[in-house]
């Protein structure tokens, strides 16, 4: 039979947002659009990638209910345009029209769902501003309206931030549960493809942000069904590509991974105020490091500090490829000091760790990978035990006690096999063979080593080659001397007359940095002066 219903509203059933657009933009040319039509086309105007002309209709169709004397709807309208400004980054002209559709529900003492909309932007603002307890206070209340006026919409929203919120006061199981409840309203086909956008997006974010990475492989794949099953949607595809490409880093697929972030890159730029963007010229920045790419490591950094994201430790650990450890170390120092929260933290503990260990600061890598393992343990899932143990085993190992190394070495490689991550599975391995190697076993050792190089030349992790290069050759060194390479690298230069401050320069380290290596080198070799020390250099062939 045919369809009998206005222009745009059979399109709009069917997810055609193009069409939708198009036959409601046309009919609304001939006559007046009644109100539902007019939401419709406000709608599918934001979901085709019209955010302005998007803003523009709900604020027409807000001042229409307000003279039809439809109150509750002119709040909604003014509350999902003041929602979708704030997505886009406009906090000012955001959140005058959400204060507009709350001064309309508070004023007329509206007995509404949209009262519980209009609770959702401060209960944002509260978990943002580290108040995890009273934005889940106010989200619970959201919900609790959306379930007394039967709106999916609202209490998957809010069923979202209640998770937020749970998860930020430590509560990681419960806060989990309840994002996995949110989801299955998208599941079900409950929800309006605004709201399922938004909880799709948060809940995947919300999941790399404390590692489960189960949970965030599972549900990128349903968002990417979800926008493959709507041609025309725009708001969404890009951070579906993002999510997509930084779980295909994780896995391996490097070239994938960068051809997926670089298409995030091109979807997103044209979209002002998009976090996404920054986070996929990051992913960019981070892939061509890891491949030692360095001049395009470079340009997508900067390219992302233009969107506003953050570009540590990825910058650090750049720094510390290129040679440069005393800007390494400063930065990733820096980082740590300003970051707060646990889940920030642990995005840094790893990089802090390495970057000590490089530096060979044995306390201050001990503290990074003991901290590492107290976070991790409040989290409870695979990957940051596997980060934390991993860190433990390689800063016990640059202690010189490889048998205690083994033990936290071995089961963070059990972990990576068993979640696919290559990479850090192939660093872990060059750790065993390092440890193994120092108690004896030159077997093992060498099949360690062996397998941690296929693993990287499949990746074409260059730089990470070049460095399981150079522990081979340093362990070797070491069972003749007991010095480290870069105790070995200051001896020489001290051999060679010159004085602290200006081995520092030449190692890009500080000169406390050098003083310490100095101090140990000395210890180390029994010697009690710089002249002895260079006369055992010579005595031994170390120059």
């Amino acid at each position: 039979m045919a369809d009998t219903r206005p222009p745009g509203q059979a399109a709009f059933r069917r997810k055609a947002w193009a069409d939708a657009y198009a036959e409601l933009t046309s009919a609304a040319r001939g006559t007046a659009l009644a109100l539902d039509d007019l939401e419709r086309l406000a709608i599918a105007a934001y979901l085709v990638g019209k955010d302005d002309e998007s803003h523009d209709l709900w604020a027409r169709t807000y001042q229409q209910a307000l003279a039809a004397g439809d109150l509750a709807r002119a709040a909604r309208c003014a509350f999902w345009s003041g929602f979708g400004l704030l997505m886009g980054g406009e906090r000012a002209r955001g959140g005058a029209w959400v204060a507009r559709a709350r001064h309309l529900v508070d004023e007329e003492g509206l007995d509404c769902v949209e009262a519980g909309y209009v609770v959702l932007p401060a209960a944002l603002q509260r978990l943002g501003g580290g108040d995890p307890a009273g934005a889940h206070a106010l989200f619970r209340q959201a919900g609790e309206r959306g379930r007394r006026f039967g709106d999916a919409n609202l209490v998957a929203m809010a069923c979202l931030g209640q998770g937020q919120a749970l998860i930020g006061e430590g509560r990681i199981g419960e806060g989990a549960a309840l994002l996995d409840e949110a989801m299955l309203a998208i599941e079900a086909g409950e929800l309006s493809p605004l709201a399922a956008g938004i909880v799709y997006c948060g809940v995947i974010e919300t999941c790399q942000q404390i590692f489960d990475l189960g949970r965030a492989q599972e549900w990128t794949t349903a968002l990417s069904r979800w926008c493959d099953a709507q041609p025309d949607l725009v708001p969404y595809r890009g951070r579906c590509l993002v999510h997509r490409a930084e779980l295909m880093a994780l896995h391996g697929t490097w070239p994938q991974a960068l051809q997926e972030a670089q298409s995030a890159c091109r979807h997103l730029r044209d979209r002002p105020g998009e976090a996404a963007t920054g986070a996929a010229y990051y992913l960019c920045g981070e892939l061509h490091r890891l491949r030692g790419e360095w001049g395009e490591a470079e340009r997508a950094y900067a390219q992302a500090s233009r969107w506003g994201h953050a570009l540590q430790p990825g910058l650090a650990l750049l720094r510390l490829a290129q040679g440069k450890v005393a800007a390494a170390e400063t930065a990733i120092r820096r980082i740590l000091d300003e970051a707060g929260e646990a889940p920030a933290r642990i995005a840094v503990l790893p990089a802090y760790v390495e970057i000590m260990l490089a530096v060979e600061d044995g306390p201050a890598a001990r503290g990074g990978a003991e901290e590492l393992a107290r976070i991790a343990e409040t989290l409870d899932a695979p990957f940051p035990r596997a980060l934390a143990a991993g860190a433990r085993g390689a800063t016990r190992l640059a202690e010189g006690d490889p048998r205690a190394a083994l033990g936290p070495l071995r089961e963070a490689c059990r972990t990576w096999e068993e979640l696919d991550v290559p990479y850090e599975l192939a660093r872990t391995r060059a750790h065993i063979g390092r440890a193994c190697r120092q108690l004896g076993d030159a077997d093992s050792a060498r099949m360690e080593f062996d397998t941690a190089q296929w693993l990287l030349e499949r990746l074409g992790a260059a730089p990470e080659l070049a460095r399981l290069q150079a522990i081979a050759s340093g362990d070797s060194a070491r069972h003749r001397h007991g010095l480290t390479p870069r105790e070995l690298q200051v001896l020489r230069q001290v051999a060679a007359g010159k004085t602290n401050k200006a081995i520092a320069r030449e190692l890009h380290v500080s000169e406390r940095t050098v003083d310490r290596h100095v101090a140990n080198l000395l210890a180390k070799l029994n010697v009690p002066s710089r002249t002895a020390a260079t006369a055992y250099a010579c005595r031994h062939d170390l120059l």
